[in-house]
C-alpha cells in the first residue's frame, strides 16, 4: 500500500543545544543527551528531516513530498550548533536550517551588531556548516523586532543580513526567520522586496499548503520538552493543548506590541 503524502508538517524551532547554556537561553535550549533522544524519535517513526526551503518547496508542489517529513530549524546562530547539533545531525543522517544573525557572530568584526545571548558561531564554523549540507538562513542583522523599526532600518536589516550571508558562503540565501517570531504585513512584504522567497515564524501550529510563504509556522521546542511530548508535537497530537500557554503570551505580546506602533505612527503625525 502506498503511504499517504503529508499535507501538514512539523517544523521544529530550536535554539541551543548546550549541558549548561547561558541563563537568557536556557528555557529555549536542549540538553544535547535530549536532543539526541529526539533525533532517536524520528528515525525510529520514520520521519524524513528536510531542510526549511526544501519544505516550502514541498508544499508549493514543486518538489516531492515524503510520507513523514519533519524540518528541524535553529535560530540565532550560537556556537554550540558547530560542536553539540551539528555532529549528532550528521550521525543521525539528518539535515536541519540554521538561521544566522549576522551582527552577533563571535568574529563579525565591524559588522558587529546586537547583543548576543550566549557564545556565538564564527564565520568560519557558518561556512563548515553549510558545506555540511545544513541550509543557512538569514536571521536579520542584529536581532530587533523588526515589525517596531522604520522603513530604513527595517529594509537595513533585511539586506544586511543576506548580503553577508551570500558574500561569504558564495550562495543564494532564500529563507529567514523573524526575531522574537515577530512580524507584521508591512515586514513580510518588506522581506519579499528584499529578495527572500519564504519566511519562518512561530505560531505553534504546522504548517500546510496554504500556510503564508511569508509566515509559515513553527513549533517551539523547549528544555522541558521531554521525549514524551516531543512525540506528540511532531505526531501533531493535541498542538492546541500543549501549546495553550504559548499561544495566550503570543496574543499579549501582539497585543502590546500593536500599541506601541500606534502610538509611534500619532507621535510623527502629530
Amino acid at each position: 500500500m502506498t503511504a499517504a503524502v503529508a499535507t501538514t508538517v512539523p517544523i521544529l524551532m530550536y535554539h541551543a543545544i548546550g549541558e549548561r547554556p547561558d541563563p537568557a537561553v536556557h528555557d529555549l535550549s536542549v540538553h544535547p543527551r535530549d536532543f539526541d533522544a529526539q533525533l532517536d524519535a524520528l528515525a525510529e517513526a520514520g520521519y524524513t528531516t528536510m531542510t526549511f526551503a526544501d519544505i516550502r518547496a514541498a508544499l508549493a508542489g514543486e518538489r516531492a513530498m515524503p510520507a513523514r517529513p519533519v524540518a528541524l530549524t535553529f535560530d540565532d546562530g550560537y556556537a554550540d550548533f558547530h560542536h553539540e547539533a551539528l555532529p549528532r545531525l550528521v550521525a543521525h543522517g539528518a539535515t536541519a536550517t540554521l538561521f544566522v544573525t549576522t551582527g552577533w557572530l563571535a568574529d563579525a568584526g565591524r559588522f558587529a551588531s546586537g547583543r548576543p545571548l550566549d557564545s556565538t558561531l564564527t564565520w568560519s564554523q557558518v561556512a563548515e556548516v553549510d558545506a555540511a549540507g545544513i541550509e543557512i538562513g538569514a536571521h536579520s542583522h542584529s536581532h530587533p523586532q523588526l515589525d517596531q523599526l522604520p522603513d530604513r532600518l527595517l529594509r537595513e536589516e533585511l539586506v544586511t543580513n543576506r548580503d553577508l550571508l551570500e558574500e561569504r558562503l558564495g550562495h543564494r540565501v532564500t529563507s529567514l526567520a523573524y526575531p522574537f517570531g515577530y512580524s507584521s504585513r508591512r515586514v513580510r512584504r518588506a522581506v519579499a522586496d528584499a529578495g527572500y522567497e519564504h519566511a519562518a515564524a512561530v505560531a505553534n501550529t504546522a504548517a500546510a499548503r496554504d500556510s503564508d510563504t511569508f509566515a509559515v509556522p513553527r513549533l517551539t521546542i523547549r528544555r522541558t520538552t521531554d521525549t514524551e511530548r516531543f512525540r506528540k508535537i511532531v505526531a501533531q497530537q493535541d498542538l492546541t493543548a500543549l501549546f495553550l500557554r504559548d499561544r495566550v503570551l503570543t496574543a499579549g505580546f501582539a497585543a502590546v506590541r500593536r500599541s506601541r506602533s500606534a502610538v509611534r505612527t500619532w507621535s510623527r503625525l502629530g
